[in-house]
C-alpha cells in the first residue's frame, strides 16, 4: 500500500503530511525543499517524485510509506500498486491568492502581477483539472480517495485526524497529529 497526499498546489498538502508524520507514518521525503516563510514547519517532499510521468516505476520506493504527489502528476500513477490517496481541497480563490503571496516572498513581483490579473483564467483552468483528476481518479479500481477540506482541518483537527487513521487502517497518533495544526498560518483568507 502506498499513501499519497495530494491536490493543487497550496491546498493543504504540506499541512496534510506533517500530520501524518507527526502521526507517525513513514514519510518519503528528501528534505531538498525547506522550510520558509510561506510553509515554515517544512515542505516534506520528495523531489524525485517530479520524474514520475518519465519514470512511472519509482512510485515503487513509496511502498509503506506516505508521499506528496501534487495533483496533475496523480495521473502518472502506474498500475501495480494499491494506492490510499488524501487529497486536499481548499477553495481556489484561496489557493490562488496564497500561490501570489508565495512568489511576492520569492521576489517574483513581475509573475504576482500577470497572476493576479489571469487568476479569472487560473481559477477556470484548475477547476478543469480538477474534474479530469476526479474522473481520473474514480475510474481506478486500486484507488481509494478521501478528500480532506483544509478548512476542515482547522476547525476540527481531532475529528479529521480519526478520520483518517480510519481511512488508512494504521494506528496513528492522532494527539500528535492535532499539535501539527495552527491556526495561525491560515493567512491567505479570501473574504
Amino acid at each position: 500500500m502506498i499513501t499519497i497526499v495530494s491536490g493543487l498546489p497550496r491546498s493543504g498538502t504540506s499541512l496534510m503530511m506533517q500530520m501524518l508524520d507527526a502521526g507517525g507514518l513513514p514519510v518519503l521525503s528528501d528534505g531538498a525543499r525547506q522550510a520558509d516563510t510561506d510553509n515554515p514547519k517544512g515542505y516534506l517532499e520528495w523531489e524525485r517524485i517530479k520524474q514520475l510521468p518519465k519514470d512511472p516505476n519509482l512510485i515503487a520506493e513509496a511502498e509503506g510509506k506516505v508521499v506528496k504527489v501534487i495533483s496533475q502528476l496523480v495521473l502518472s500513477l502506474p498500475l501495480g500498486h494499491d494506492y490510499r490517496i488524501i487529497f486536499m481541497q481548499r477553495p481556489l480563490p484561496e489557493v490562488l491568492k496564497s500561490q501570489d503571496e508565495m512568489l511576492r516572498h520569492r521576489g517574483n513581483a513581475d509573475s504576482v502581477a500577470a497572476s493576479s490579473a489571469g487568476n479569472d483564467a487560473m481559477e477556470e483552468a484548475f477547476q478543469r483539472h480538477l474534474i479530469e483528476v476526479d474522473r481520473w481518479l474514480r475510474g481506478q479500481a486500486n484507488v481509494q480517495v478521501m478528500r480532506v477540506h483544509y478548512h476542515r482541518v482547522l476547525r476540527e483537527p481531532k475529528a479529521v485526524a480519526e478520520e483518517v487513521a480510519a481511512f488508512l487502517q494504521a494506528p496513528l497518533d492522532v494527539e500528535a497529529m492535532v499539535g501539527q495544526v495552527d491556526g495561525n498560518l491560515y493567512r491567505n483568507r479570501v473574504k
